[in-house]
């Protein structure tokens, strides 16, 4: 008999259960899940009467939580929608990160008296966009895929440098190196990350498109075996692991490999596994009577960043390309924070730097306010800014085989108020060969149409387009919908454009 692994195991599996039916409560009250597991967290701890606070072992297993929500992430990045804002995503993971820091610390030294090293240490622990949050929320919206790509791209890529700032911030002072040999150390880090993440996904491209394992299920398991492969070997090499696994699993993930749509689902479940168990895992961290003498801090912090660095990191970030000022808007409100800021706060916490308490405190209140004012209102944000787009189509992930021998998939789209796609034919949308619209959803029922069936407003289309040729699907959809079935006439092809 095990008494201690069964009542551990009852729990966890309690706690498991009631996360995932959280899932839907949240998005029926348009509150963020993450919010339900850290308060799962906490209530866990009282239950337990705050007998864990291993900070050690919360960042060790919050790291391996960010390399899964991470790989996942680059699993299901494409690279037709990346490649365009790569440059933007750089910039903002990069000088953007800088940018916030700077401006962060600058404010909280002046108006919180703060030392400048922790000073400094809220703004690195608060510069990175957190993933989870970032997919969990945008995926839910409809966006055009260029600010979608680049939100996502740039939330897989800043973990990097926020990592690697916050590490020489916790260092004790005496040991550290002159700035030009910081500077070099950064750049190294995320050079060598970059190749050794290509080299894990080019030579996980090459071993299973090649190879035959004798289960679908293996596929899966190795393809996530890569991407921690790349994390391992960066961290080895002194580099980026981040980086590394994100890179690694945007070339996995545009690989076309077998059964990938079950890769994708494996890589989905195993994503929510891991945020469940990352959030849950730092509400045990939390003490709930220290948090009254965080919320000044965490407002006066979270108001420099929200409506000063991020602002000011975006606009400097977009001097070399073409973001209009309301895209421009919208990444700023749209850079969410949630599990990994928290998670850094353990680096310090775990090096003993003085007031770091205070600033894990400070980073887990900031987090819970401001998740809950960004997130909840990103949907009316992108509406005022004018930055929705109706007419995209999503991915629908289906386990069948035939899709995956015939290179197909499988995309929703709908019909909403003021698309120009109610009113046009079927065969009025001039699909490319290769695609077609196999299912209406109007009104609670299904049909086949035909050619000359209409569509309305309200309506959802399933429509299966060959790998070929489903960018071009998705550009003529975006036509039709912002001109109607004249779309080519009026000279719109459907690209994304700077108005």
């Amino acid at each position: 008999m095990t008494p201690g692994l069964d009542l551990g195991l009852l729990l966890g599996a309690a706690v498991l259960l009631v996360a995932v039916g959280a899932v839907r409560f949240s998005t029926r009250l348009g509150v963020p899940s993450l919010l339900v597991y850290l308060a799962l967290g906490v209530a866990v701890d009282e239950v337990l009467n705050h007998r864990f606070h291993d900070v050690e072992l919360t960042r060790v297993l919050g790291f391996c939580a960010l390399i899964v929500i991470i790989a996942e992430g680059g699993l299901t990045a494409r690279w037709s929608t990346l490649r365009p804002v790569l440059g933007m995503a750089t910039a903002l993971s990069t000088v953007g990160v800088l940018v916030s820091i700077l401006v962060v610390g600058v404010v909280v030294h002046l108006l919180l008296g703060l030392d400048w090293r922790l000073a400094l240490l809220y703004g690195a622990v608060l510069s990175s966009t957190d993933a989870a949050a970032v997919f969990a929320t945008l995926r839910r919206l409809r966006l055009p895929p260029r600010l979608v790509a680049t939100l996502e791209a740039e939330s897989g890529m800043n973990d990097a440098p926020a990592v690697i700032v916050v590490l020489l911030l916790s260092r004790d002072v005496a040991a550290a190196h002159p700035w030009w040999y910081e500077v070099l150390l950064v750049g190294y880090e995320l050079g060598v990350g970059t190749i050794v993440g290509v080299a894990a996904g080019i030579t996980g491209r090459y071993a299973l498109r090649r190879a035959a394992l004798p289960s679908a299920g293996l596929y899966p398991i190795a393809v996530v075996g890569f991407t921690v492969l790349a994390y391992a070997a960066g961290s080895v090499l002194h580099a980026s692991g981040f980086l590394a696994v994100y890179v690694a699993g945007v070339l996995l993930g545009n690989a076309r490999l077998p059964h990938r749509q079950a890769i994708l689902g494996f890589a989905d479940g195993l994503a929510w596994l891991a945020q469940i168990g990352l959030f849950v895992l730092l509400g045990l961290l939390v003490v709930p009577g220290r948090l009254g003498a965080a919320v000044l801090p965490a407002v006066v912090t979270g108001l420099a960043l929200v409506l000063l660095a991020r602002p000011l990191s975006v606009a400097v970030s977009a001097l070399p390309f073409r973001f209009r000022p309301r895209e421009q808007l919208f990444l700023s409100w749209a850079g969410l924070r949630g599990a990994v800021p928290i998670v850094l706060t353990t680096i310090p916490l775990s090096l003993r730097v003085p007031g770091a308490d205070r600033l894990f405190d400070a980073v887990f209140v900031l987090v819970v306010i401001f998740t809950l004012l960004q997130a909840g209102t990103l949907a009316r944000a992108a509406r005022r800014l004018g930055v929705t787009a109706p007419a995209e189509a999503a991915e629908v992930l289906v386990e069948t085989a035939p899709l995956e021998r015939m290179r197909a998939d499988l995309l929703q789209v709908a019909v909403p108020p003021g698309s120009r796609l109610g009113g046009v034919h079927v065969d009025e949308l001039r699909l490319p060969v290769g695609a077609s619209v196999t299912l209406v959803l109007r009104d609670g029922a299904g049909f086949v149409p035909g050619p000359g069936t209409r569509l309305k407003v309200g309506d959802s289309l399933l429509i299966v387009a060959t790998a070929e040729v489903r960018d071009e699907v998705e550009r003529r959809l975006r036509a039709v919908s912002r001109r109607g079935r004249l779309a080519r006439w009026f000279g719109e092809y459907g690209e994304d454009r700077d108005e």
